[in-house]
């Protein structure tokens, strides 16, 4: 799940971190307002969406007074603000972060994320902050240094001085930087974040470290363990067709391709993509059913699946296990009769029950495709959204 910005500073601010003077803004009286609480002078006023280069799309405004808060406030609000991470569609802006204006010397970058090879946290960091990741890393890759944290003892302090010495941090900065780490690391454990991102973290013209930008993620297994942060959730970030699915237990990504994708099982549904991919089309969508869907589900993960209007045609990937393939089929049977499905299906099964499974596609009278393997389904499914 992720989090705006003024949240995840907040959420820093409890552990430690030390972050600017701000507060949120829904309205541009507001912005005006609490830019005068915070002193009237120079004043950040930042659009508040899920994503990134939100400054490069004109959301990021740095003014002289409060005055002048209010009046960037009234142009932000309301906008549709497009950036490299939002897509062509964009996002509408809803809340503003006021923050305090801060003098900059230095900028760097810090993420903290869960590496999957290495299986344990990893710590990165560079000069180069202020910028994306991405470039740094595509251009210039020597300059990300990254140490991996053991889960026993967590980030230690020679490791925090390693970073902080090997990006090019003063003598007298490094202390410092040893103790913001370490506070980032003890904020990622406790909330059971999966990534929080500090780009960038600035040195001030007076030698302290702030974290300017936060990004946070937090692993969504793990959020029955905090209600605290239910509140937090942004529906109006997510896409309506996601939010829908997880009412269902259905795990649903939506994606801009043409072919609609059920699947049981995660490895599997990734694996039906590359698939997909791999015989010239492009999936509309990640779904995994899971191992126990049964009939009501199979029929909203249908309803989820038509309600994206780009997709051309479905392919239906089941592994018959706990789900048994004559469950399936009836399933699936019941739903394109009570949806009046108007695309083509594909329909790939093996398993527990596979003959009896095709066997009522068959004598359904509908106009099911069936595939024996991967590929051949792949194939076909392809060719029918052309």
């Amino acid at each position: 799940m992720k989090i705006h910005e003024y949240q995840a500073k907040a959420i820093l601010a409890r552990h430690g971190v030390p972050v600017p003077r701000g507060e949120v803004a829904f309205t541009a009286d507001e912005a005006g307002a609490i830019a005068r609480r915070l002193g009237g002078g120079v004043t950040v006023v930042k659009a508040q969406i899920h994503a990134g280069g939100r400054g490069k799309g004109g959301g990021v405004k740095v003014v002289k007074d409060a005055a002048a808060a209010e009046e960037s406030a009234k142009q932000i609000l309301g906008m549709t603000l497009v950036t490299h991470q939002t897509g062509p569609d964009g996002r509408k802006v809803e809340r503003l972060l006021i923050e305090e204006g801060v003098k900059i010397a230095k900028e760097l970058y810090l993420g903290l994320l869960v590496d999957r090879a290495a299986g344990c946290p990893i710590l990165m960091a560079s000069a180069e902050g202020g910028m994306d990741i991405e470039e740094v890393a595509e251009h210039n890759p020597d300059a990300i240094k990254k140490v991996a944290i053991s889960p026993v003892t967590g980030l230690t302090a020679f490791q925090a001085r390693q970073l902080a010495f090997g990006i090019g941090l003063a003598p007298a900065h490094v202390n410092k930087a040893v103790k913001v780490m370490q506070q980032i690391y003890e904020t990622f454990v406790a909330t059971d974040a999966s990534m929080i991102e500090i780009n960038p973290l600035i040195v001030t013209e007076s030698g302290d470290l702030i974290a300017l930008d936060a990004k946070v993620t937090f692993d969504d297994n793990a959020l029955y363990k905090h209600a605290e942060f239910r509140d937090l959730r942004d529906l109006a970030e997510e896409d309506p067709l996601e939010i829908e699915a997880s009412k269902f237990s259905l795990n649903y990504i939506r994606l801009d391709g043409t072919i609609g994708c059920m699947v049981n099982g995660a490895g599997l549904a990734m694996a039906t993509m590359d698939i997909i991919k791999l015989a010239g089309g492009q999936p509309a969508n990640f779904l995994d059913v899971g191992g126990g869907a049964n009939a009501e589900q199979i029929k909203n993960a249908f309803r989820i699946l038509m309600s994206d209007k780009n997709v051309k045609a479905v392919l239906i990937n089941i592994f018959g296990g706990i789900l048994r393939c004559d469950v399936l089929a009836a399933g699936v049977i019941a739903a394109v009769k009570e949806l009046g499905v108007p695309v083509p299906i594909v329909i790939r099964m093996e398993g527990t029950n596979v003959e009896q499974g095709k066997a009522m596609l068959r004598e359904s009278g509908l106009n099911f495709t069936t595939a024996d393997t991967m590929g051949e389904a792949a194939d076909k499914v392809v060719a029918l959204a052309r």
